[in-house]
């Protein structure tokens, strides 16, 4: 699904780079895609220190609408 017209989609990351989560800036200091990103990356996929309420809370804030498409 590409953007709402008039709307700017969440980038990837943005919460996590606005929160300075700690992982984040580990990530933010090596290589996209080598071995020690990809290391650093599984703490976030198992392990994340920030919970769904607090992303969610983040993003309402920020003025990010959650939608959908109708009858889904």
């Amino acid at each position: 699904m590409g953007s709402m017209k008039g709307y700017t989609d969440y980038k990837r990351r943005e919460y996590c780079n606005d929160v300075q989560c700690p992982v984040q800036l580990l990530l933010n200091k090596e290589m996209e895609k080598s071995p020690k990103y990809e290391e650093i990356r599984a703490i976030c996929a198992s392990h994340c220190l920030h919970s769904t309420h607090e992303f969610h809370h983040w993003l309402t804030e920020k003025g990010y609408l959650i939608v959908r498409p109708k009858g889904e």
